[in-house]
């Protein structure tokens, strides 16, 4: 069993700053950005744009073992990594009963 909660998502050409990761009451994990519009080039033989823009929100329900105050986000090479440790899991304390008789 993994000991984290684990969320990437794929953002090729966004910035750290761009993103957006934030934690709302209801155990909900949201990560939204924008992405802001990159250069346009025209002449009288073609037109380019080399990427869309726009915003993007997704929102997650965490599980009730997740460790809300230790969530920690990264973002390399264009992929941001979520990480939420899980709490442990209690195991069922088993109390031998003595039989008299």
């Amino acid at each position: 069993m993994q000991e984290a909660h684990i969320f990437k998502a794929d953002l090729p050409g966004i910035k750290k700053e761009e993103v957006k990761v934030e934690m709302e009451e209801g155990r909900i994990l949201q990560i939204s950005g924008e992405r802001s519009k990159e250069q346009e080039e025209k002449n009288d033989k073609w037109h380019r744009i080399e990427r869309s823009s726009g915003k993007f929100l997704r929102r997650f329900r965490l599980p009730e073992n997740a460790k809300m105050d230790q969530v920690k986000a990264t973002m390399e090479n264009g992929v941001l990594t979520v990480t939420i440790p899980k709490e442990e899991e209690k195991k069922p304390q088993v109390k031998s009963i003595e039989i008299s008789g």
